[in-house]
């Protein structure tokens, strides 16, 4: 999610990606819910654990908006479970990553102008360069890009709201 790269990312991260996002080249997904945690963004099951110069990530996401369309991930996982929000971390995952796969698509009961799918990390390779906000930071990253979109939400229930309105009348 671009927030997340606008607010938490080097400024290596940054010239990587931000340029082709604000063309409208790439999209950026945020990864964060899971199946079973529901709102409460502590309580993820997705693991990073390191591999050499990688992180290896194990978990499933599920109603990622936009995930059929998007070629980068800003996935959240635990690098140490035990230490809970604080030792969350934020990882930028490409499509074509070698254990990541875009699985089943949700049939929601409303808001379906964009699909929602999970993501699903099986030994998903990242580099080390993608940790995003460093090691332990991810639960910062998390809630400084909710911080700064649920502003979004509010905003698209009032269009709803409004078509709907008009349309009645």
């Amino acid at each position: 999610m671009e927030r997340s790269l606008q607010l938490c990312a080097r400024d290596d991260q940054k010239q990587a990606h931000l340029a082709d996002l604000a063309a409208g080249k790439r999209m950026f997904v945020f990864g964060l819910t899971e199946p079973g945690s529901g709102s409460d963004a502590a309580s993820l099951r997705t693991t990073a654990t390191r591999d050499g110069d990688d992180w290896l990530l194990n978990g499933e996401k599920a109603w990622i908006t936009n995930a059929e369309a998007a070629e980068t991930f800003v996935v959240f996982a635990y690098t140490d479970p035990e230490e809970r929000h604080k030792g969350m971390s934020a990882f930028i995952v490409e499509k074509d990553f070698e254990g990541f796969s875009i699985g089943k698509h949700e049939n929601l009961m409303g808001i379906r102008a964009t699909g929602n799918t999970e993501l699903i990390m099986d030994e998903c390779k990242v580099p080390k360069e993608n940790l995003l906000g460093g090691e332990g930071n991810g639960f910062r990253v998390v809630m400084g890009t909710l911080d700064v979109s649920r502003i979004d939400i509010g905003a698209q229930g009032v269009g709803i709201s409004q078509g709907a309105l008009d349309a009645s009348v």
